[in-house]
């Protein structure tokens, strides 16, 4: 009532100046700039002053005015009831009593730069204003007695919108903060209302007379009379009688609770600020209301059981999720003891990822509720934060429960959203009995091998897992016939041949229409498996098999080995049994024709051939290794004499022993094979092929064999060897006859002059003409042609090509006559040794290098004499004439 401001600071310090001379009637201090705006009378009368301070400036120790001008709108004498200042100093709203608002537009502090206009005019006092900015548009909320009204003051002509037909009291209406959206709060007697700008929100029930209303992080304050009373005093006045007590109540709207309440007396007014409430009081009393922190908050709901309210609260206050899951947790416990399970199960889902899902998987389990233990896991899983033993726990429940359609459903989700892990879960369900179920989940997922195993093993449905592993990519269907080939050979045979053919050759995944559409556009390539991998499967198919092996061959020509040879040996088998002859003929063509193909293994087949005593193969195979001998030899064991001959004459050329072999054999015999031995004898002595002797000696030992036998070939033996004796002995006589000849010759050489009576020159057969040459061997050439064509000019050109053979000869003989260890060496190894002995003499190893042999009676120096003329022959002088 003296004018005087007042200033508290935070260490409840005071000071004051002088404002005005005679009173302050309101003031506003904005809360982002330090500017503070004061409503008061320096004259006595109806003359309110707004005055616009800056604390921050001083004027001789007082703060700084930067402005002061009349609040009076017009020249009506009126009170003012309240003030408000738009934060962003660019607006100023005066309420009065008569109902009208004055609003001050431009820079607040300064006149020059604002203008004041009236905004709104009515006939009821003005009993709140607020501004509410919202990005770029500001209102006004403007509330009396019987209404509220918002205007827009961002548009040039403020258009204004009646939001209510009802007001309030001065002093009960503020404005919330932005967490809630800024919205103006009314406080009648019955009900708090909240509007936007353009509507009325939510409405709180509140009863009781309303002296004070003010708006604080959240939090909503509300100064009650302590007595029903409806009697309002003018402008809706707070004055009480001193025997009315007055409560204080301070609300969480948005957890809705009480957060406060206390009774006071005369209550002047409230104050927010430094993050607590001040309470003023008539008698010059402050109290203060400090917020507890919202750990104690919390530890006072759990105290008093009201987890709800908990947890609404930590979310208002932006608890960490640690945090809330701690209050979940204890939320659930509470609820778990109280025996409330299915309430207990939600909040203990609301935990998961921060609580350890075997602390609720315990307790649950304990208590033999599978319906909620279910709950809980199904959670779990929809989050992904299950393991294998969870989803073994919830199948488990599920089958207790024998709930089909909840199994389903968990089974059967998107496969997007598979929460589980599926091999367990296949598992489980095999085990109980779920077989279905589980073929469902394999086929879905492509757990190839479980689902084949439980359509084999558990569904014995063979049909449908070969029709599965013809769907299946070439390297699932391979391995999956290896281990499976042979169950399904045995229950689907023919099924089971044709996947294989397929597999071995073009193998093609089969599948339905729509999905072979999809594929036209790009055909995938080809894949073969080996075919011999497979023959396994036809342990006790063998018509299966056959047909597997013929088609292989068929379709491809270079199959492996294996291929042939195993289906060789069933030919063979059916060669062996068949009893019909046509049969067998046919039979055997197809055995041969497998033969001759060059396609089986020679050693395997040999042996097949023989174990089945397939003659016409094992001939074959003989024949084709060229193994001649065992060719006779199989005719020998089976006394197939006519064919020892005839294998002799076919392969003798080849192996010369083959006709002594069968003289040996014929010899052996004690049967009368007369008629084979002279067959044999007669191409031995066309041939020569043994000595007489061998052969008289071979057929001692045969009883049978008397010598007409071998009269014949004895008598032509004898024959041929003296009609040789008688040429050779012509030849004596001739070689004789010229040696002497070339004795003589040389002889005459040397002692007689040679008298050259040559008319044409041997080389070129034209008359000599001087220069000529002539050389002892009686050829004479011209000069210039025996300068033409001679090599050396001591040798006749004529004879010099076979004087140059016969010393080649000489000199091979001379290297070759000391390979003593050679000649051991074959002599040893050789079958016959007088054939070798001949050979060296007819090199002249046991020879001295001569041309004449000495003859008989010759005296030592008679070697000299024959080297001499050797020389003379071969290298005749040249002469010139």
């Amino acid at each position: 009532m003296d004018g005087q401001i007042w200033f508290l600071t935070r260490s409840l310090q005071l000071s004051s100046f002088q404002a005005y001379k005679l009173r302050v009637t309101h003031l506003y201090q904005l809360k982002q700039h330090s500017i503070l705006v004061s409503v008061g009378q320096d004259e006595q009368g109806i003359n309110p002053l707004v005055k616009v301070w800056n604390p921050d400036k001083r004027d001789s120790g007082n703060p700084l005015c930067t402005r002061i001008f009349p609040a009076i709108p017009g020249n009506k004498p009126t009170e003012v009831s309240c003030l408000s200042v738009h934060e962003n100093l660019n607006f100023m709203a005066i309420g009065f009593t008569d109902g009208s608002v004055v609003l001050t537009k431009g820079d607040i502090t300064r006149d020059r730069h604002s203008k004041t206009l009236t905004l709104h005019e009515g006939t009821c006092p003005i009993t709140g204003l607020a501004f509410r900015q919202q990005s770029k548009v500001t209102h006004l909320f403007v509330a009396t007695l019987e209404k509220v009204h918002c205007y827009t003051l961002s548009v040039k002509e403020y258009p204004k919108l009646e939001l209510d037909t009802h007001g309030c009291a001065l002093r009960c209406s503020a404005l919330t903060d932005p967490s809630q959206d800024s919205q103006f709060i009314v406080a009648g007697d019955e009900c708090v209302y909240l509007y936007q700008p353009d509507e009325r929100g939510p409405c709180f029930a509140f009863d009781g007379h309303k002296l004070l209303a003010h708006w604080h992080r959240g939090y909503l304050l509300l100064l009650t009379r302590d007595t029903k009373s409806p009697n309002k005093s003018e402008f809706g006045s707070r004055e009480t009688s001193p025997s009315e007590k007055q409560i204080l109540t301070i609300y969480d709207l948005d957890n809705k609770f009480i957060a406060y309440s206390a009774s006071f007396d005369d209550i002047i007014d409230v104050l927010a600020e430094w993050g607590s409430f001040y309470i003023l009081t008539r008698d010059g009393k402050m109290f203060v209301l400090q917020e507890k922190d919202t750990q104690t908050k919390l530890e006072m709901l759990f105290k008093k059981n009201l987890f709800v309210m908990a947890i609404n609260l930590a979310k208002s206050q932006h608890l960490d999720s640690d945090g809330l899951s701690e209050i979940f947790r204890q939320y659930g416990d509470h609820l778990y003891v109280k025996g409330d399970h299915d309430g207990a199960i939600q909040q203990y889902i609301r935990t998961i990822k921060k609580l350890e899902p075997s602390y609720v998987i315990r307790k649950f389990l304990d208590a033999q509720r599978i319906h909620n233990l279910t709950a809980y896991l199904q959670a779990l899983h929809r989050q992904s934060l299950a393991n294998a033993d969870h989803t073994t726990l919830l199948l488990n429940c599920y089958t207790k429960l024998k709930d089909s359609s909840k199994l389903e459903e968990f089974i059967k989700s998107n496969e997007s959203e598979v929460h589980f892990d599926v091999e367990i879960a296949i598992k489980v369900l095999r085990q109980a009995g779920y077989h279905s179920h589980a073929v469902f989940l394999a086929e879905r997922h492509q757990h190839h091998k479980w689902y084949l195993k439980i359509q084999l093993e558990d569904l014995k449905n063979y049909q449908e897992a070969l029709r599965y592993i013809g769907r299946l990519p070439f390297d699932q269907a391979e391995s999956n016939m290896k281990r499976y080939g042979k169950t399904l050979m045995h229950h689907v045979p023919d099924g089971t041949t044709l996947l294989l053919k397929g597999l071995c050759t073009d193998y093609q995944p089969s599948r339905d229409a729509m999905e072979r559409d999809s594929l036209e556009r790009g055909p995938a390539v080809a894949k073969k498996a080996n075919s011999e991998e497979f023959i396994s499967v036809f342990a006790n198919n063998p018509r299966e098999l056959r047909a597997f092996l013929e088609h292989m061959i068929e379709v491809e020509p270079f199959s492996s080995q294996g291929v042939y040879d195993t289906l060789l040996e069933l030919r063979l088998q059916d060669w062996a049994h068949e009893q019909d002859s046509e049969r067998k003929k046919v039979l055997q063509g197809a055995a041969l024709s497998l033969l001759r193909s060059d396609n089986t293994v020679f050693d395997k087949a040999l042996v097949l051939c023989q174990m089945h005593n397939f003659k016409e193969g094992v001939l074959y195979l003989y024949e084709k290794g060229k193994l001649y001998q065992q060719i006779m030899h199989y005719h020998m064991q089976n006394e197939e004499y006519g064919k020892v001959v005839e294998a002799c004459k076919r392969y003798g050329d080849q192996e010369v022993c083959l006709w002594e072999q069968a003289l040996g054999y014929f010899a052996r015999k004690e049967e009368d094979c007369k008629a084979y031995i002279s067959q044999v004898l007669q191409h031995i002595d066309q041939n020569n092929l043994m000595p007489p002797l061998l052969v008289v000696q071979t057929l001692a030992h045969n009883s049978t064999a008397t010598l007409s036998v071998i009269k014949d070939y004895l008598i032509n033996k004898l024959q041929r060897e003296s009609q040789q004796i008688e040429d050779d002995e012509r030849k004596i006589r001739q070689y004789r006859e010229e040696t002497a000849h070339l004795r003589t010759e040389i002889q005459e050489l040397r002692s007689s002059a040679k008298i050259f009576q040559k008319t044409k020159c041997s080389m070129c057969n034209s008359p000599l003409e001087l220069p000529s040459v002539h050389f002892l061997c009686s050829h004479s050439f011209h000069q210039h042609c025996f300068e033409s064509y001679a090599e050396s000019e001591a040798e006749c050109p004529t004879c010099t090509p076979e004087n140059r053979k016969v010393m080649d000869m000489l000199r091979a003989q001379d290297q070759k006559r000391d390979l003593h260890d050679h000649f051991t060496r074959q002599l040893r190894c050789s079958n016959d040794g007088f054939s070798v002995v001949a050979d060296y003499f007819g090199r002249g190893v046991f020879n001295k290098l001569t041309l004449v042999t000495d003859p008989p009676g010759s005296k030592v120096g008679a070697g000299s004499l024959e080297a001499d003329l050797q020389r003379d022959l071969l290298i005749h002088t040249k002469r010139n004439t």
